[in-house]
């Protein structure tokens, strides 16, 4: 019979195993991480992982979920601090930083060696859903602080600014040279459509 925990034990364990999960995915990636690996380096039984996460998968979706939320949130309270003075320009720049941002985590790798794929993969459907409702409830709150065309569908924009980010994926393709200038280009372009100007 498993001990239960008191909600302080499960806070600290749950954030242990998130800790290193984190750390496992920019040493490892996705595929080479492992339940036992986890466990080790957070120094519980494995079958305590189990009273938190069905599946390694879960758990590393779980931090990449953090991570994007943390940039994501950063973008908004950003915007906020702009109280509405913000042009097509400005929030170009803004999503431009949130690319960076990612880019320079482990986002990067598991994008283009196809991790992230193969994980996405082996979630159930209604965690990749609530995922795709949380990316839209991020663009509404964007939506919300700055001036935009009325007519602008948040799923659509989410959907768009989800296509740029996976142009990752064909950096060499694009040309590695060329490729920050081209994705600045991307996101003004969906900066200016979403934006309503003043001075248009």
């Amino acid at each position: 019979m498993p001990r239960s925990f008191t909600e302080h034990e499960r806070e600290y364990i749950k954030r242990r195993l998130k800790e290193e999960a984190k750390e496992c995915l920019n040493l490892y990636g996705i595929k080479k991480t492992t339940v036992d690996e986890l466990v080790k380096r957070a120094n519980i039984p494995k079958g305590t992982f189990y009273l938190f996460y069905d599946s390694k998968e879960l758990i590393l979706f779980d931090v990449i979920n953090d991570v994007q939320n943390e940039i994501q949130n950063q973008i908004v309270t950003e915007l906020h601090a702009l109280n509405g003075n913000v042009g097509s320009e400005k929030l170009a720049e803004l999503l431009f930083m949130f690319y960076k941002k990612a880019e320079n985590t482990f986002f990067l790798n598991i994008l283009t060696n196809g991790e992230l794929e193969l994980l996405m993969r082996k979630l159930p459907l209604d965690i990749v859903d609530e995922h795709f409702a949380q990316d839209d409830f991020i663009i509404e709150k964007i939506l919300s602080v700055i001036p935009h065309k009325p007519d602008i569908d948040a799923k659509i924009l989410s959907g768009a600014l989800r296509g740029v980010f996976l142009s990752m994926l064909h950096k060499r393709e694009i040309g590695e040279d060329v490729f920050d200038d081209a994705l600045k280009l991307m996101i003004k372009g969906i900066a200016i459509q979403l934006m309503e100007e003043k001075n248009d």
